[in-house]
């Protein structure tokens, strides 16, 4: 199998968890489950984290991963886009020697992430030679196609009143994004093309996606975690 690289990125600044991506969770700091299922995965040659905070880039040296150089400054706020931190990544590993021909972005709050789905996403994505991206998804816990919206007085209507009398069972599946990892070729990424309108996805079970955004997030993520681990 061809060479292949993560990258996490973690950037310092994030606002409504401070430090979210080293804050202590089940008593790991959160960026080392990344690190940890990266490294594990025998596709992976190197695991590189790309940040801007030296006490980030310290911890994730302590986990075993790579810090060779620091992300500037107008790739580490809070609009930039996933894929131009990536391209920027990859051309910093390129010029230091390091060789690869597929690399994964792992974001660093991923507390449930597991080696094997990363082996299998690349699988999928070697599977149709290197074609696009390959990410996880997970199923809408109801079908989109019977969603409702409420006005202001409270009413509520159908979005889609064709489906008012369509079966649940007779309606397609739908999903999103786990908002977990991305496989791509070195060369997919440096064309910055949309992960979403180029991509495969393999499929995840809802009780290991999570969104962590809110401090209330991170207390029924790790109580999750404490019920019933990793999966692993």
């Amino acid at each position: 199998m061809s060479e292949s690289i993560a990258i996490i990125p973690a950037r310092g600044g994030s606002k409504r968890i401070p430090r979210k991506n080293i804050k202590p969770f089940a008593g790991k700091p959160m960026i080392g489950y990344a690190i940890e299922a990266a490294k594990a995965c025998e596709a992976i040659s190197r695991v590189v984290v790309t940040t801007d905070d030296d006490e980030i880039a310290q911890i994730a040296e302590d986990f075993g991963a790579e810090v060779p150089f620091r992300r500037p400054p107008e790739l580490a706020d809070d609009i930039t886009p996933t894929v131009p931190v990536i391209q920027h990544a990859i051309n910093a590993c390129r010029t230091r020697g390091f060789e690869f021909e597929h690399a994964c972005c792992i974001y660093p709050g991923v507390p449930f992430i597991r080696t094997e789905d990363l082996a299998e996403a690349l699988e999928l994505l070697i599977a149709h030679k290197g074609e696009g991206y390959t990410f996880p998804v997970t199923g809408f816990p109801s079908p989109i196609q019977r969603a409702l919206k409420r006005d202001d007085a409270g009413a509520v209507a159908p979005f889609d009143p064709s489906h008012v009398n369509t079966r649940t069972q007779d309606l397609e599946p739908a999903y999103f994004d786990a908002g977990q990892f991305y496989w791509g070729a070195v060369e997919t990424w440096l064309t910055g093309a949309n992960i979403h309108a180029n991509g495969r996805a393999i499929v995840l079970p809802e009780w290991r996606v999570v969104d962590i955004d809110t401090p209330e997030d991170w207390d029924r993520a790790e109580a999750l975690h404490r019920a019933i681990g990793s999966g692993e």
